[in-house]
């Protein structure tokens, strides 16, 4: 949905007014299936692009913490820990995201996601796969150090003794994608324009292919002004909200599981 609103000139029939409108409009006219379509490449690259994100990210957190503010929490710690997590993050998902996007577009021409690849790889290269990735990581940058900093925040303030405590963990996860999301809304449109290089879109451009980040932010706003840039916001924060919740919620309680398990096998000695 999020993929599909965010398109800058939408063929007639992909043109929707809201969610549920695109939601309901999709399941009918291109079957109940077709909102889940990329899920196997998106959780293809998920796998380990997490395992990256949240071990830098705990490793990073807690060495700078102890520099910035020995003992306690440091935001900018947080911050600065999501954000070089992201680096590591980005470059595993980055190519799983394109084909996942090239595959959600209306009437993509792809079918699976390996005649996706093929095409691309023949017709593009492989620096296509990378194409968004300078753009994603200035979005991603920023919502991660929003993100995480929310989150911590929020966890200091629902619980302050940083427990394992499920419900803090999924509305501190959840308000803090909210926010991130909202306030990264304009990158992601440009990162999508980028990762599906919209043939109408193109139309607008001199060259006729959009690289980079200036030049998609010039073209976004010569086809849809600055309302544009907030193309797919609702979208994007429903997304956002729980994915998030689901990521901290699973991570915090394996985490916990692990950190229990430790404890108990000293206990043991």
């Amino acid at each position: 949905l999020q993929t599909r609103m965010q398109s800058l000139q939408p063929e007639p029939a992909a043109r929707y007014r809201n969610v549920l409108e695109a939601l309901w409009r999709i399941a009918r006219t291109e079957g109940v299936w077709r909102p889940m379509r990329g899920m196997n490449i998106t959780a293809t690259g998920a796998g380990p692009a997490h395992a990256l994100y949240f071990a830098c990210y705990e490793k990073l957190k807690k060495t700078l913490s102890d520099v910035i503010h020995a003992g306690g929490n440091s935001h900018v710690a947080n911050g600065a820990a999501g954000c070089v997590a992201t680096l590591l993050h980005d470059a595993a998902m980055n190519p799983a995201e394109v084909v996942k996007q090239r595959m959600q577009m209306y009437n993509s021409p792809y079918q699976r996601v390996t005649d996706c690849v093929r095409a691309v790889w023949r017709n593009e290269g492989a620096g296509a796969f990378y194409r968004s990735y300078t753009t994603q990581l200035t979005m991603n940058i920023p919502f991660q150090a929003i993100h995480f900093m929310t989150y911590e925040f929020l966890q200091e303030q629902l619980n302050p003794h940083r427990q394992y405590n499920p419900g803090s963990h999924v509305v501190s996860g959840a308000c803090a994608g909210a926010v991130a999301a909202a306030a990264t809304t304009p990158l992601d449109v440009c990162k999508t324009l980028l990762n599906t290089q919209e043939s109408l879109a193109l139309s607008s451009n001199i060259s006729g292919h959009i690289t980079g980040m200036a030049n998609a932010f010039r073209t976004v706003y010569q086809v849809g002004g600055v309302t544009a840039y907030f193309r797919g916001v609702q979208a994007r924060v429903i997304y956002q909200m729980p994915s998030t919740a689901i990521a901290w919620s699973v991570y915090e309680f394996f985490k916990y599981i692990l950190t229990k398990r430790q404890e108990e096998r000293r206990a043991g000695k």
